[in-house]
């Protein structure tokens, strides 16, 4: 399974928006405990204050970082292929698992794109999550990292209530300000991507195969950010209002990172791979089970399993704002500029 290329997660890895995490590693993978599967770790804060003059009669104040605390987690994904002697017995000889083993890597990069995505969508559903200037912060985040296009009278040029030039400048500045050069990749529907093609905004990545033949990544750049495009994207139908005489239209949802916004670790199962050989059922049947297990951190933000059932979240649980909140050390946040994650709502 190895010696297949994984292509895409490669493209990901170089965009600097998912990277590995030592921290991961040594929590999860290295660690000589058994059933990690959740953990709180040190946040470290920015030095601070205000430089005193030094003029040999001032005495210095000292000033102190403060450490913030930070949920990571770990979750797993499993499935498995069957295929019956009888199907290579009436083909002729196809190797049905051989097709299995050439698309296992999509396969499992599109379970871990979801994964993302829930993350993602839980994440900007944390606005009534804490109390007290928690609360107040992470609905801080959410309203400042959100960049909504969808409504007349909104920032697009074009009109239409779509991305446009300026669209993806002004969403990252209003995230994070200064720190807008840090945002790397992009995650749009393919109308999105459609409509920034027709603007000529968007020019697709190829590779070439062992076989020498050039293929299309479904992957394109954005103002030199890597976009991923995938109609998994939110895309939701807003109903028409005859009383005010406005149309139903879909309303799309881009997610922007930044570099290093997601820790991503392969902590391993005890067995990745396996075929299991069933002699009696349907005269003779060879299974191939594959599992994964991988450990996410995203910078700033902490998992805080507040609602999770078992030793690994569900997606619906990842989807799930109570989950997730700003790094805290329990009374305060960090600042949300800090957080290299931002989305856009629009028309297409």
């Amino acid at each position: 399974m190895s010696a297949i290329p994984n292509v895409k997660l490669s493209k990901l890895r170089e965009s600097r928006a998912i990277v590995g995490d030592a921290r991961l590693r040594d929590t999860f993978k290295n660690n000589t405990q058994t059933g990690t599967v959740y953990a709180t770790i040190p946040y470290f804060g920015l030095l601070s204050g205000t430089a005193q003059n030094y003029d040999g009669e001032t005495d210095l104040e000292t000033e102190n970082t403060t450490t913030y605390e930070q949920g990571v987690f770990t979750y797993g994904r499993m499935n498995g292929w069957t295929e019956a002697d009888f199907s290579f017995d009436v083909t002729g000889g196809v190797d049905f698992m051989a097709n299995v083993r050439n698309q296992i890597n999509n396969y499992w990069n599109s379970v871990d794109q979801d994964v993302i995505l829930a993350i993602l969508k839980g994440i900007f559903a944390m606005s009534a999550t804490g109390s007290g200037a928690i609360k107040t912060s992470n609905a801080a985040f959410v309203e400042a990292h959100t960049f909504d296009i969808s409504q007349p009278g909104t920032p697009s040029t074009t009109g239409e209530m779509c991305m446009d030039a300026t669209t993806l400048n002004s969403a990252i500045q209003k995230a994070c300000g200064d720190n807008k050069s840090k945002f790397s990749l992009v995650f749009c529907h393919s109308a999105v991507a459609t409509n920034l093609e027709n603007l000529k905004l968007l020019a697709y990545l190829k590779y070439t195969d062992a076989q020498g033949i050039e293929r299309d990544l479904e992957m394109g750049t954005w103002n030199g950010r890597l976009v991923v495009v995938d109609d998994s994207l939110p895309a939701s139908i807003v109903a028409g209002d005859s009383e005010k005489n406005t149309e139903a239209y879909t309303e799309y949802i881009t997610y922007i990172l930044g570099e290093g916004a997601i820790g991503f670790e392969d902590v391993g199962a005890k067995v990745p791979y396996e075929m299991v050989r069933d002699a009696k059922t349907r005269g003779g049947e060879d299974t191939l089970i594959s599992r994964k297990r991988h450990a996410i951190s995203v910078a700033g933000i902490s998992y805080t399993k507040a609602s999770q059932a078992k030793n690994s979240p569900t997606n619906v649980e990842l989807e799930n704002g109570k989950n997730w909140s700003l790094v805290s050390d329990g009374t305060n946040t960090i600042e949300h500029k800090a957080v290299p994650i931002a989305r856009i709502i629009s028309r297409g």
